[in-house]
């Protein structure tokens, strides 16, 4: 059944076979799963409930534990991201210099809830742990662009850089 649509209640999905190839290398090595979740997220941008069911058929491993990893690690995306991925970190030097309230400006910015997807589908917002940047504390990562000693009135000018692009 490797590599064939899976009907579901919300629409089939078809793995390309590059990820098939990597699942049916992967699902036979003890401790596989986080790699094969990993190249999963790399190709959709998001792990779907029918891209984890598939999973659960093609590799044998049970839905809830896919499920118990995907809601473990943080990595791991269950709803579509926007276009542009906002992460802002919360490690403790982050944290400590204002992070928490760069999320809630970005979010305010972009009319974004928790978890939320801006209506044009540009943007999304992460909260991160760390992003390994704390001499920049606090620091926000877009796409791979990283932004440094933040202040809440420099995100207009780096959000702006991105709806227009």
């Amino acid at each position: 059944m490797t590599g064939t649509a899976v009907s579901s209640n919300s629409g089939d999905i078809v793995f390309p076979p590059e990820l098939v190839a990597f699942i049916d290398e992967w699902k036979v090595k003890p401790g596989s799963l986080i790699m094969i979740l990993h190249k999963t997220q790399e190709t959709f941008g998001f792990i779907s409930r029918q891209a984890a069911e598939k999973l659960s058929r093609d590799t044998g491993i049970p839905l809830a534990r896919i499920y118990g990893v995907i809601t473990f690690y943080h990595f791991f995306k269950t709803t579509k991201p926007g276009k542009n991925r906002v992460s802002i970190c919360l490690g403790t030097a982050c944290y400590l210099k204002g992070g928490a309230d760069l999320i809630e400006e970005a979010r305010s910015l972009l009319s974004l809830q928790e978890g939320g997807v801006t209506e044009d589908g540009l943007f999304s917002i992460d909260p991160v742990r760390c992003v390994g940047c704390c001499g920049l504390a606090p620091v926000m990562v877009v796409g791979n662009d990283t932004y440094g000693k933040l202040t809440k009135d420099m995100l207009p000018g780096i959000i702006a850089k991105y709806q227009n692009a």
